[in-house]
């Protein structure tokens, strides 16, 4: 804990990483500093993360981390299992839904460490007037600001946004693949929906019937579209028939069946597991 934001009024800035990309997680991030010492953030170099290289990103978060005296921060990583399942429920958890919940959740987080916010800027996330009350309505006690492009604006913002940044890149430099697949960040590309090599990695790691590995955003058209073309071809038998005919229809397993036998656990695949699905009560 840095003593110094238990006490002092601090400034809190939000960003993330990773909204746009067809692969990899999407990590939002926080950082906080005494306001006496937020000017301090230039002459660490902090800006807009776009903007800066991968090794100036990384060498300006090596500095945050060592001013451990008045610098704190944190990130919270959405996998791509999380984002499509959000979106893929029956009632849609749209993608700025989770980014949302994933501010909310680590100024919640800071809040209950201790941390004396004062003052909060966050990088928009759909119309800034409509976030911004809905921040205030939820923290009345912080003095919060959401603009666009606040991470070109604001030192403290760009500064949460090398932090999810270098993060991001370094899951995607260090990611396992479940699947068995042997492929580096540098066989899949920057991960963007345009990037050639992005959609030739889609195209090679399809499995026709399981589809893509863990990595990729399903939800996504251009995921779906190459899904669409290249994957096998499923046929839902109708449910009214299937329901009519279970009630008239007795099935040959039945007649092994022996009264008082043990029946046998029936296990998930992987594949289901892993994606946190199960047969709804409601179909």
């Amino acid at each position: 804990m840095r003593w110094r934001a238990l006490y002092e009024p601090c400034v809190l800035g939000v960003d993330e990483a990773g909204r746009g990309p067809v692969l990899g997680p999407m990590v939002y991030g926080i950082c906080y500093c005494p306001l006496s010492k937020a000017e301090n953030l230039k002459a660490l170099g902090c800006a807009d993360s776009k903007i800066l290289t991968e090794e100036k990103r990384e060498l300006i978060f090596e500095k945050l981390c060592k001013e451990t005296e008045y610098i704190g921060w944190a990130i919270e990583a959405i996998s791509p299992n999380i984002i499509c399942n959000s979106m893929f429920r029956r009632q849609k958890h749209s993608l700025n839904q989770v980014a949302q919940d994933s501010t909310v959740g680590l100024l919640t987080k800071a809040k209950s460490s201790g941390i004396n916010i004062s003052e909060v800027y966050v990088d928009t996330v759909g119309i800034p007037e409509k976030y911004q009350a809905k921040l205030s309505e939820i923290f009345p006690e912080f003095k919060i600001t959401v603009a666009k492009k606040a991470d070109a604006i604001y030192p403290i913002v760009s500064a949460a946004s090398i932090c999810a940044k270098v993060s991001r890149d370094t899951a995607l430099k260090g990611w396992i693949f479940q699947e068995g697949l042997e492929a580096t960040s540098d066989d899949f590309g920057s991960g963007y929906p345009n990037d050639p090599v992005t959609k030739a990695f889609l195209i090679k790691n399809i499995d026709p019937v399981f589809g893509y590995p863990q990595l990729v955003r399903f939800s996504w058209s251009t995921a779906g579209k190459i899904l669409q073309e290249h994957s096998a071809l499923v046929e839902w038998e109708d449910e009214e028939e299937e329901e009519s005919g279970a009630s008239k229809n007795t099935t040959i397993t039945s007649f092994f069946n022996k009264v008082g036998s043990n029946k046998r656990q029936k296990t998930k695949h992987a594949f289901f597991t892993a994606r946190n699905l199960a047969v709804s009560d409601l179909l």
